[in-house]
C-alpha cells in the first residue's frame, strides 16, 4: 500500500514526495511524460529573494525556504548521489541613477528582516568582481541570500533520492493510492479551473538560454530585469522572458534579443556559444503566490501548484507545509497561499 501519491514530477511534486518519504511515508510519484518535463526542466535556476521591505507572509515564507535550501539540497544529494548544482553565491545588481538612497535603506531593513543570516550591501565598483554589468552610479547591490541550482539536475537529484529511499516513480499511467497531491503545473491549473468553474491561474511563457561561459564561482547577476546565473558545470543561464500572450510554445526572436542584451550588459559574454535554447509554460496562480491546500470538493486530494518564477526557491518550505497537511493534518499554509485565495 502507498500512503501518498504525487501527480507530477516537477520541483513541487518531487519535493513534496521527498519530504514525505523522508518522514517515513510510502510514496508513489506518477509523471505522464518525464522528470522535469514542464517548466521545472528549464535552465535558469535563480533562487533570489524579494526585496527586504514591505514585509508580508509571502516574503517571510520565501526567506525561510531560502535559508532552508542548503540543508534541503544537501540531504537530497547525500541520499541519491546526484549533485543538484546548489550554491549560495549571492547576487550582484547595479544601482541605477537615483536609486542609491533606496538601496541603502534596504541595506538597513535587510539587517533586521533577514535575521542577520544574510546581508544586502551597497558596494563600490572597486569591490565588485570582474564578471559584472556596467553600473551608471559606480555602485552595486551585493546580497548574500541569493543562491543557484541547475533545474534539470535538481529534478534528477530528487528523483534519484526518492528511489534510494524506496519511493516509486512511474512514468506514464499509474494507480493512485492514499492521499493524492496534484503538482501538475500549467496543465493542473487548467484542470482545477475547469473543475471549480473559475479561472484560478494561467500559463506564462518563458524563454531562456544556456551559454558556454564559465563563471562558476562568481555571484549571479541581475540587471535590467535579466538574470545571468553561472552554473557549476561551466555554463551560464540567461533569462527569462515573461509572456502572457504567445502564438506557440517554442523559442523565437524574443530570446535572441535576450542573448544580445546579455552581451551588451556584460561585454565578457561577447562570442560565448549558445549551448541550448529553452521555452516553457510556467504556472502562475491568480494570487501570484504558490497555490497550496485541499482540492475543493475532492476529499483526500490536494494541490501544490503556482510556482511560476519562484518555484525552486519556495520548494523546501512548500514541501514542509504540504507534508504537514497531508500526513499529519496540520495546516500551516500562510495567508495568501491557499487554494481558495485564487478562487
Amino acid at each position: 500500500m502507498v500512503d501518498l501519491t504525487v501527480r507530477g514530477a516537477g520541483v513541487f511534486g518531487l519535493s513534496v514526495a521527498w519530504e514525505a518519504a523522508r518522514r517515513g511515508a510510502r510514496v508513489r510519484v506518477i509523471e505522464r511524460r518525464a522528470i522535469g518535463a514542464g517548466s521545472s526542466g528549464g535552465v535558469v535556476g535563480a533562487l533570489a529573494p524579494h526585496v527586504p521591505e514591505n514585509w508580508n507572509p509571502k516574503k517571510a515564507f520565501q526567506l525561510e525556504s531560502l535559508l532552508a535550501a542548503e540543508g534541503f539540497w544537501d540531504g537530497v544529494k547525500a541520499a541519491g548521489g546526484v549533485d543538484p548544482g546548489y550554491a549560495r553565491q549571492g547576487r550582484l545588481q547595479p544601482v541605477v541613477e537615483g536609486g542609491e538612497a533606496l538601496a541603502r535603506a534596504r541595506e538597513t531593513s535587510a539587517a533586521e528582516l533577514w535575521q542577520g543570516r544574510a546581508a544586502w550591501r551597497v558596494i563600490e565598483e572597486s569591490a565588485a568582481p570582474e564578471f559584472r554589468p556596467h553600473s551608471p552610479t559606480g555602485l552595486y547591490i551585493h546580497d548574500t541570500l541569493t543562491a543557484r541550482l541547475h533545474p534539470a539536475r535538481a529534478c534528477e537529484a530528487l528523483a534519484d533520492a526518492l528511489r534510494a529511499v524506496g519511493a516509486e516513480i512511474v512514468i506514464g499511467e499509474g494507480k493512485e493510492e492514499g492521499a493524492v497531491v496534484w503538482a501538475t503545473g500549467a496543465e493542473g491549473l487548467a484542470d482545477l479551473s475547469q473543475d471549480v468553474g473559475k479561472r484560478v491561474g494561467a500559463p506564462i511563457k518563458g524563454q531562456a538560454a544556456l551559454l558556454g561561459f564559465d563563471a562558476a564561482h562568481a555571484p549571479q547577476l541581475f540587471a535590467e530585469a535579466l538574470h545571468m546565473v553561472p552554473h557549476f558545470d561551466g555554463t551560464l543561464a540567461i533569462g527569462s522572458t515573461s509572456e502572457r500572450e504567445f502564438h506557440d510554445a517554442g523559442t523565437d526572436a524574443q530570446l535572441e534579443a535576450l542573448i544580445e542584451k546579455a552581451a551588451k550588459l556584460v561585454p565578457l559574454l561577447h562570442g560565448a556559444p549558445v549551448l541550448k535554447r529553452w521555452a516553457g509554460m510556467r504556472p502562475r496562480a491568480r494570487s501570484r503566490a504558490p497555490m497550496l491546500g485541499a482540492w475543493p470538493g475532492r476529499a483526500g486530494h490536494f494541490v501544490a501548484n503556482g510556482g511560476f518564477k519562484i518555484g525552486f526557491g519556495m520548494a523546501p518550505k512548500v514541501a514542509e507545509v504540504m507534508a504537514d497537511l497531508v500526513l499529519d493534518g496540520l495546516d500551516r499554509i500562510p495567508e495568501g497561499f491557499r487554494v481558495e485565495d485564487s478562487l
